[in-house]
């Protein structure tokens, strides 16, 4: 895969790829913004060392891709409220870790994120790496009779578990140090989406479901849907279809919601992790 601008550098066979080339912290070209856009779809996260970026450019770079979608639940930066801050504090040992759990972001949603760019402030000195699955893989991994079974199944998400009126938040010896979660009763409902989404970008097939969102399938009971629904994010996190990446301060990422999960790893404790993320409005899947 070539680009005009700038060199996509692979990290792992699946998917992932650091991009040289591309000075952030300045408006893009036209060219150079094609070219970004052109390497999510092709490698679907992407990354970017040692950017000295502002709150304004980092909503300057999510605007390439789209509208700013508003996290629910997570209290936004009082400056910026398009962006919010993911923080975990030395003290924060044994408390719950944002994002420490396979998912996709806000599947719950009527219109799920299409993407997110989350860039770092502070890093600890080892560990905090985040790891991505690429979905389409997982997909395309499936033999033909589980295809056929998953086209045309629809799944229902929802923010209960850890954001509804009896979530995990509403016990507040949950709730970290350095970030305010707000759950209410919105976050009890349940939406529908298929199991099997078409990129709307590249046409191709992946997997949407995720252990912290997808209910259970439509028509079916949680107790029926588990042991397939577990099938599938077992066989998703098989580590072919996998990258990690190792933060470092000033690094940024973009992933494409549509066609990945994501997990940071809580393997820090006794030090300060902050970054910020902007994320990316999207459509309804299809």
């Amino acid at each position: 895969m070539t680009y005009q601008t700038i060199e996509a550098h692979p990290i792992a066979g699946a998917l992932g790829a650091e991009i040289t080339g591309a000075d952030l912290s300045e408006p893009l070209s036209n060219a150079a913004a094609t070219d970004v856009r052109q390497a999510l779809w092709d490698h679907k996260v992407i990354f970017f060392r040692d950017q000295d970026l502002s709150p304004e450019d980092h909503l300057r770079i999510a605007g390439l891709f789209g509208e700013v979608y508003r996290v629910p639940f997570v209290k936004a930066r009082d400056d910026y409220p398009d962006i919010i801050d993911i923080v975990r504090e030395a003290e924060d040992a044994g408390k719950y870790n944002f994002g420490g759990v396979w998912h996709s972001d806000a599947s719950f949603d009527e219109c799920p994120p299409m993407g997110s760019v989350l860039y770092s402030l502070e890093s600890p000195p080892y560990g905090g790496d985040t790891l991505w699955v690429n979905m389409e893989a997982a997909y395309e991994a499936l033999s033909d009779g589980m295809k056929a079974l998953l086209d045309g199944m629809n799944a229902l998400h929802s923010a209960e578990r850890n954001y509804g009126s009896g979530g995990y938040f509403n016990d507040a010896d949950k709730q970290s140090t350095g970030m305010a979660i707000n759950p209410s009763e919105t976050g009890d409902k349940r939406i529908a989406h298929p199991v099997v989404r078409t990129h709307p970008e590249t046409g191709r097939k992946s997997l949407y479901v995720n252990p912290v969102y997808t209910h259970s399938f439509e028509g079916m009971t949680e107790e029926e849907s588990a042991p397939l629904l577990e099938f599938l994010y077992a066989h998703a996190r098989r580590p072919e279809f996998t990258c990690r990446f190792d933060w470092t301060s000033h690094a940024l990422a973009i992933w494409d919601n549509r066609c990945t999960m994501h997990f940071a790893i809580s393997d820090y404790d006794g030090f300060r992790r902050h970054m910020n993320r902007v994320t990316i409005a999207g459509e309804r899947p299809v």
